[in-house]
């Protein structure tokens, strides 16, 4: 393990964050790259198995894992992996002591997808084998559960990407549906149960859109929500935004801000500089300016083409 998680810029900088965590699931890795050039630096090179949701909190960066997978040696491709067994985990790495440790052990949870932050110390990530949304505070302690799909739905049900909105007090989710299949849903629940009820129970869920490719993470940005679709063009391997409708109302026609991505997954959104950045399983990490930003007008572009697949992507906070 090597280097540090500063995402400070040099004088002069302006608001644009320079730098950008990513994971490699195979190997698993925690990668650092400069947004400026695409540089790249391991900060991780012993990250478990098949990582894919990352974030920075209070300068520890935090991780999921979806397990180790059977392979069937005679299917090509992510049809050959078989992530049911109960083997993801969450992580952590502090550069300070340059110390990793276990936060949800594997065995835990089933497939450790998109993680995300409240900013008060408590995370919460996709399971999707687990068809779940669970969270857990950082220290390990108050591992639960918030939304527990019938495992009748199959892969209907497999949670993803979240987001979480702790000043209005929502849980963002979402369920992509078969590859290419265009039964991706988002949905939203408060984040803390209602009274009375279960993870498997809920009263107050929101399916918000429904009918789309294959929404995989999510980013909430003030009043937008922003989501990778890694599903069939046109509407799909697209990055995607829409306003977040008010509640009990379903949402609007999503706005596609960029296309052609290969197999869209990880997604940070930098709203102060006006710019979103995309990677994707071809190994591409992609900068686009939103058309409301200061960054307006300008094209998108590259940062890094690394030459392997990506997964999780996050902002460095600036020190």
């Amino acid at each position: 393990m090597t280097g540090d998680v500063t995402g400070a810029g040099p004088a002069g900088a302006g608001t644009e964050r320079r730098y950008l965590l990513v994971l490699q699931p195979f190997p698993g890795r925690v990668l650092k790259v400069g947004i400026p050039d695409g540089g790249v630096q391991t900060l991780v090179d012993d990250a478990g198995a098949a990582p894919d949701g990352v974030v920075v909190e209070s300068g520890t960066v935090y991780w999921t894992t979806m397990g180790a997978p059977e392979v069937d040696p005679g299917t090509p491709g992510e049809a050959g992996y078989d992530f049911s067994r109960r083997n993801g985990g969450v992580h952590a790495w502090s550069p300070d002591s340059n110390v990793r440790r276990g936060v949800v052990a594997a065995g835990a949870m089933t497939t450790g997808k998109q993680l995300a932050s409240d900013g008060a110390g408590t995370l919460y990530w996709g399971d999707r084998e687990g068809h779940r949304v669970s969270r857990v505070r950082t220290d390990g302690s108050g591992l639960s559960d918030l939304v527990v799909t019938p495992a009748s739905e199959g892969v209907l049900g497999e949670c993803v990407g979240v987001a979480v909105d702790p000043a209005r007090g929502y849980l963002y989710w979402t369920q992509k549906g078969p590859a290419k299949g265009g039964q991706g849903r988002i949905l939203r629940a408060g984040l803390d149960l209602p009274t009375g009820r279960s993870a498997e129970h809920r009263t107050d869920i929101e399916v918000l859109w429904s009918g789309l490719p294959e929404p995989i993470d999510l980013h909430l940005e003030g009043d937008w929500l922003y989501w990778t679709d890694r599903g069939a063009a046109p509407h799909g391997n697209t990055l995607n935004r829409a306003p977040v409708p008010a509640p009990g109302a379903l949402g609007g026609a999503p706005e596609i801000l960029a296309g052609g991505f290969s197999e869209a997954i990880g997604l940070a959104v930098d709203g102060e500089a006006g710019l979103a950045y995309v990677a994707d399983l071809g190994g591409h990490i992609r900068e686009v300016p939103l058309p409301d930003g200061p960054a307006a007008g300008r094209p998108p572009r590259e940062v890094a083409a690394l030459g392997t697949p990506l997964t999780g992507l996050c902002l460095l906070p600036a020190a």
